[in-house]
């Protein structure tokens, strides 16, 4: 471990509620703008979508701007013709600003309480979706407007926008960042609405008076409000802590790309343009992110991906002495495995699937099991003795080892490190409320 230096659902009680915890699965969705559908009406959307969209610069956009001759550089590139793949990051802001005053009121500031990072593989196989902790301490770099100290990842977007988490992230991952979007409140809620809700399996009580979530333990289908609060609640699950949050939300993400993935929105234009349009209306996206054709070839890069391919882990952390109580620090060893596997383009496979607040579901579909051979057991004398240099049957079964942390698993997934928590699209799991 390394050690960095550095200083169904009923609403309650309505507090002051924390930062918004939007989700990147959300991407998934918001990419797919109008990738089907008639010429006519798909160029119609495709200009009352493109007339919503805001956008901002991020440092890498004004360098291909400013280079001389180079007009390409500029131009939003095709996901196939992007080397190592597609690296994209999602930013939920906590920001109040015309979001109405249904989540209390504005404090001030913008903080980036959820950062998310998409990887899609280069031949389009497989998908990695890293969860940053908002109280993750890391070196915040110097920012067009700010930067250039230690603090929790969350205030990066105060300091210079969302250029500035995107730098932040390059230097922690390693990874280049060309692609980037910022979301609010309002905009989850639409989204989850676009889909007609997303299944959610509860396996304990959950009751936070904060977020004023109560959801019994079972399956419930949650959007709107409903979907929002889920997210956000922290001390309704876990152990109360934003990486209980995460794990907690990894949830309703392997659900949510299930469902579209079931249901053919990514072949679905009215579901599609209604995707679109609510991202359009309550995102911010970088200027290569902005354009249409971008976001249709990411959507088709992902639609007909396996969704044991699409993992969801969260930023590996640990405590220290020497970040403020309540934060963590980031354990660059065992997140050096996880990103040199990002960058080779490979998929990952954690150890368990589930987190601090998310166990699988035991009521999870089962895919019927191929018929056993037949097997002749023979009895053996517990008393015989046993003769050590008796030749060694090659045969006979082998009791598995723990594969090491780095290797590659038969399927071409690397392995991940112990602690570094999270699951596939593909696992069945249940939230765990905080008793």
């Amino acid at each position: 471990m390394s050690h960095a230096r550095a200083p169904i659902a009923r609403h309650g009680r309505q507090k002051t509620p924390h930062p918004v915890r939007a989700v990147a699965a959300v991407l998934l969705t918001a990419v797919a703008v109008v990738a089907i559908s008639g010429v006519s009406l798909a160029a119609y959307a495709t200009w009352d979508v493109a007339r919503s969209i805001k956008t901002v610069s991020l440092v890498s956009d004004e360098a291909a701007a400013a280079a001389p001759g180079d007009q390409a550089a500029a131009a939003p590139p095709e996901i196939s013709a992007i080397d190592g793949g597609v690296n994209l990051l999602l930013v939920g802001s906590d920001s109040r600003t015309g979001q109405g005053d249904a989540y209390g009121e504005d404090e001030g500031g913008e903080l980036n309480d959820v950062t998310m990072l998409l990887h899609i593989s280069q031949d389009h196989t497989n998908a990695t979706i890293v969860s940053f902790p908002r109280d993750l301490v890391v070196d915040i770099p110097e920012c067009p407007g700010g930067g250039g100290y230690t603090a929790p990842i969350n205030e990066s977007l105060s300091q210079g926008g969302l250029a500035c988490t995107v730098l932040t992230v390059e230097s922690l991952s390693g990874l280049s960042i060309p692609f980037a979007a910022e979301i609010q409140f309002n905009g989850v809620i639409e989204m989850s609405n676009a889909v007609g809700g997303v299944p959610v399996c509860v396996s304990e009580l959950i009751d936070d008076p904060f977020t004023g979530v109560y959801l019994e333990p079972g399956t419930a289908t949650l959007s709107g409000a409903d979907a929002l609060g889920f997210l956000r609640t922290r001390h309704g699950v876990g152990d109360g802590s934003d990486l209980g949050r995460i794990s907690s939300q990894q949830v309703f993400l392997s659900s949510l790309v299930r469902t579209i993935k079931s249901d053919s929105t990514l072949t679905d234009f009215g579901k599609l343009y209604g995707l679109a349009k609510a991202a359009a209306s309550n995102m911010i996206l970088s200027d290569r992110l902005a354009s249409a054709d971008t976001m249709v070839s990411i959507a088709l890069s992902l639609k007909d991906m396996d969704l044991s391919k699409v993992t969801f882990v969260a930023y590996p952390s640990y405590s220290a002495d020497w970040v403020p109580e309540g934060k963590v620090a980031p354990d660059t060893d065992a997140a050096a495995v996880l990103f040199a596997a990002v960058l080779a383009d490979q998929p990952v496979a954690v150890e368990t699937p589930g987190g601090i607040a998310s166990v699988l579901d035991p009521n999870a579909p089962v895919a019927p099991a191929e018929p056993a051979a037949p097997v002749t057991e023979v009895p053996v004398d517990p008393s015989a003795p046993v003769d050590p240099d008796a030749p060694v049957d090659p045969e006979a079964p082998v009791e598995p080892t723990a594969p090491e942390p780095g290797s590659i698993n038969a399927d071409g997934s690397t392995v991940l490190p112990s602690n570094v928590k999270g699951q596939t699209a593909a696992d069945y799991t249940c939230s765990v409320g905080n008793d």
